[in-house]
């Protein structure tokens, strides 16, 4: 059966707090940013677990241990244990344990957080490829990853070696600005090699599937802040999710997201967690939510009326995307958001 594709972001008349069972959230860009809590992120956590509702971290970064990053969001004033913590590095162990023999060595380029994932499935982390590797498992090492890594990881590779990511996001953020991901390196080793990883992270189902397993949610909410990890990754995921806007996505990306980058919900950050959510309703050849009209003419996109901006964005984004249907909308926003000034 094929999905309806999304015209609109949804409303909620219950808080979203309320209305689903776990949050599965992003880190970078959603909770922190360069190490230190994002604005509302610690109180709007602290009500919505006090409200009931299950968190769980769920991070493409394979770098750190699921203890690390507890201890890191405990520090921060969110108060979290190593169970509450879902990795790429735990992904792509599953996924390598599926496909090997118990026990199998697996040659490492990253950081201890793969070192610990794979003995936690029972596999054996080497250093080189002269060590017998039944696998290649390249993730996030930080800024310090040695040039040599690369190198043991194409010998291995061109000797018939699998080849796994934890995930391919091309960039992080960090406290001084935007860094080389995990992706980038990967894409030395395919440019050296001309060979293709099986990825686990986010977007794809290997990540969801470990993060449904770990946390038991029946009613899953994805919160993040990138399109082409986050909301793509619910998408494939067949979840729901909630877009906040303190990372890297902007109006103007949001407006050009193709289907399966479209959120079911956009707010400006953790607080939306503890809000219901307005209505989009169709309304004089365009699309109203609360003061404010949106409408495709042209080849612009056109806004009319006031009140807060959040629901201009909504409105504009039922606009742009009913236009574009399964395509890109290619309307000019400019005008439109510059009254929002988001």
């Amino acid at each position: 059966m094929s999905r309806s594709v999304r015209t609109r972001p949804e409303g909620s008349g219950q808080a979203l707090s309320e209305a689903y069972d776990t949050a599965l959230l992003d880190l970078d860009g959603v909770v922190y940013a360069g190490g230190n809590a994002i604005a509302h992120a610690v109180d709007s956590l602290a009500a919505a677990r006090a409200g009931g509702m299950h968190l769980a971290y769920v991070t493409n970064n394979a770098l750190r241990t699921p203890d690390a990053v507890a201890a890191h969001l405990t520090e921060l004033g969110i108060p979290a244990e190593a169970g509450d913590v879902v990795t790429s590095a735990q992904a792509v162990a599953r996924l390598i344990a599926e496909q090997v023999p118990p026990g199998a060595r697996v040659l490492v380029v990253g950081g201890e957080g793969l070192r610990v994932a794979l003995r936690e499935r029972g596999l054996r982390p080497v250093e080189s490829a002269d060590d017998d590797p039944a696998a290649v498992v390249q993730g996030y090492g930080g800024p310090e990853l040695p040039w040599g890594r690369f190198a043991e990881a194409c010998y291995a590779i061109a000797r018939g070696v699998p080849w796994f990511a934890s995930n391919t996001d091309l960039t992080i953020p960090g406290a001084r600005g935007i860094a080389p991901g995990n992706g980038a390196a990967v894409e030395v080793v395919r440019i050296a090699t001309g060979a293709e990883p099986q990825v686990a992270g986010k977007p794809l189902p290997p990540m969801h599937r470990e993060t449904i397993l770990r946390t038991g949610a029946e009613r899953p909410l994805v919160v993040g802040d990138r399109l082409d990890t986050d909301i793509e990754g619910a998408f494939n995921g067949d979840v729901d999710s909630l877009l906040v806007l303190t990372g890297v996505t902007d109006g103007a990306r949001l407006l050009a997201a193709p289907p399966q980058h479209r959120p079911t919900y956009v707010d400006a950050d953790l607080r939306g967690l503890l809000a219901g959510q307005p209505e989009v309703a169709e309304a004089d050849g365009g699309f109203r939510c609360g003061g404010w009209t949106a409408a495709a003419r042209g080849e612009r996109l056109e806004l009319e009326g006031e009140g807060e901006a959040l629901d201009g964005l909504r409105a504009l984004c039922a606009a742009a995307w009913t236009a574009a249907g399964e395509g890109v909308c290619e309307l000019d926003p400019g005008k439109a958001l510059a009254r929002l000034e988001l």
